[in-house]
């Protein structure tokens, strides 16, 4: 099993039943283990500001999956949970992204880890640090 950290956004709808939609689903696939969750933070915004708070939060899990597998159970998810593509940070019912696989770095069209703006977001350091 590797550790990843997920980290888990919302701003539209009822956010915290998105969130929990999110967490539901991921628990139910098998060859996951969620270990650890963050308290959800409300924050601002980040690139397009104009749109609603977000809420916020980190999970940590154990899992068998490969990086590129995780992604792709994790968009299945938001799309289960009715996340719609709309543009680049704009508002979104729920957001699942991998911010770390292990002590992996990788870096493709899909998927570059760790998350390349993480240590730059308050929104998923502070959480983080709960976790560690």
């Amino acid at each position: 099993m590797v550790r990843a950290y997920i980290g888990v956004g919302s701003n539209l709808g009822n956010k915290k039943k998105n969130i929990f939609c999110a967490l539901e689903l991921l628990n139910q696939i098998k060859e996951e283990e969620i270990s650890q969750c963050s308290s959800i933070y409300k924050t601002k915004p980040v690139g397009y500001l104009n749109q609603p708070d977000f809420f916020n939060a980190v999970w940590k899990i154990e899992t068998t999956l490969k990086p590129l597998k995780l992604l792709g159970v994790l968009k299945n998810i938001e799309k289960k949970c009715g996340r719609k593509k709309t543009f680049r940070w704009g508002p979104r019912i729920i957001d699942l992204d991998i911010l770390t696989y292990g002590d992996k770095k990788i870096k493709t069209k899909k998927l570059t880890i760790p998350h390349p703006e993480m240590r730059k977001r308050d929104f998923v350091m502070e959480p983080l640090k709960e976790l560690k």
